[in-house]
């Protein structure tokens, strides 16, 4: 697999990654069977992450200083900066979909996606150490303008507002093929209304059935969205 600063195509969405594979094995020896489950718990941790501390810490955070923030007087619409870090088989983040306006490499494992007020992208963060898999999220979240509410997230700076989140690694598969079945039908994920993503958030809480996104309640999402520009 090539790493951040390889010459990959893109895929569907304008992503790095068409289709998420799986995190595999990391190369050092783990304390758990080669086929047992990823996201199982782990009955000695008492709900403590055992991830090392070294681990906790952005490379990009600890070497380097953030992106610089843009005043609201400047012309200059304000950037949600995401920092996307791969350390095969230990943490492992990449975006689902997303159509950054700049790119930023920083190292061969570091690199930082710039977004538009407005513009919707769908962040995956995978971490593990020595006793198996300690986190899968998938976050789909909307970057903010000046003056609009926002949550801060990880790795997100300074952060957006969420659409969906989930956690462990069930659910993540679960939100991709909702993604996948999306995208067979011709609609571009960036671009679903973001009521649609607050919609499957409270199904999948809840326990509950998922309606499909149609290309007609997507027209119907285009034509509103066009009212209010």
């Amino acid at each position: 697999m090539f790493g951040l600063s390889g010459t990959m195509t893109f895929g569907r969405s304008g992503t790095l990654f068409p289709d998420y594979r799986e995190p595999g094995a990391c190369a050092t020896r783990r304390k758990r069977g080669a086929c047992e489950a990823l996201n199982n718990a782990n009955k000695e941790s008492f709900r403590f992450l055992l991830t090392q501390p070294r681990l906790c810490k952005s490379a990009a955070r600890a070497s380097l200083p953030p992106p610089e923030p843009v005043e609201a007087g400047s012309g200059d619409p304000p950037l949600t900066h995401v920092t996307l870090v791969w350390r095969g088989g230990v943490q492992e983040d990449w975006l689902r979909f997303g159509k950054p306006v700049a790119e930023r490499i920083l190292n061969r494992r570091t690199r930082i996606e710039s977004y538009a007020p407005g513009q919707v992208f769908a962040l995956v963060r995978w971490a593990s150490n020595d006793y198996g898999t300690v986190g899968s999220t998938l976050t789909i979240a909307q970057a903010a303008g000046f003056g609009e509410p926002f949550t801060t997230l990880p790795q997100v700076d300074p952060g957006a507002q969420i659409l969906l989140s989930v956690r462990s690694w069930p659910k993540v598969r679960q939100v991709f093929a909702l993604i996948d079945a999306i995208e067979d039908v011709g609609i571009d994920p960036c671009d679903v209304a973001p009521d649609h993503w607050h919609h499957v958030h409270n199904r999948l809480a809840g326990g509950m059935q998922v309606r499909s996104y149609s290309p007609a309640r997507h027209r119907d999402w285009l034509r509103r969205r066009k009212l209010q520009s």
